[in-house]
């Protein structure tokens, strides 16, 4: 029972941050200018939060299998890592840098308790 409780809660944690995200990708004209400082098209950040928002349902839908799982697991790992290194090297503030590095750890004990339930 504690495992289910790990897996769900930081399970939901990271689809609530993803989601949110994903909302702000679409709506936030801050964001949008945000990807244009950092180089990226704007069509990058809309695939981006469809493909945010494909993970989630992949992460939370019950009956999806494991290795569709895996796979959402790998492309927010890659995200997470991608975000980080792009703020660092964008010369953003330390509060830009540490929330992919905590995605990241939340991300890494949801796979881990993913195999334990």
């Amino acid at each position: 029972m504690k495992n289910k409780i790990i897996y769900w809660i930081t399970t939901g944690l990271i689809s609530l941050m993803m989601l949110f995200s994903a909302y702000a990708y679409f709506t936030d004209p801050n964001v949008s200018a945000g990807f244009i400082a950092m180089g990226f098209k704007d069509f990058f950040r809309i695939e981006l939060g469809i493909a945010k928002i494909l993970g989630v349902l992949v992460l939370l839908i019950p009956m999806v299998p494991k290795l569709l799982k895996e796979w959402a697991y790998a492309g927010f790992g890659i995200t997470f890592i991608s975000a980080f290194i792009a703020h660092s090297a964008n010369g953003d503030p330390f509060s830009a840098l540490v929330m992919p590095l905590i995605a990241l750890a939340l991300l890494a004990v949801s796979r881990v308790f993913l195999d334990k339930i």
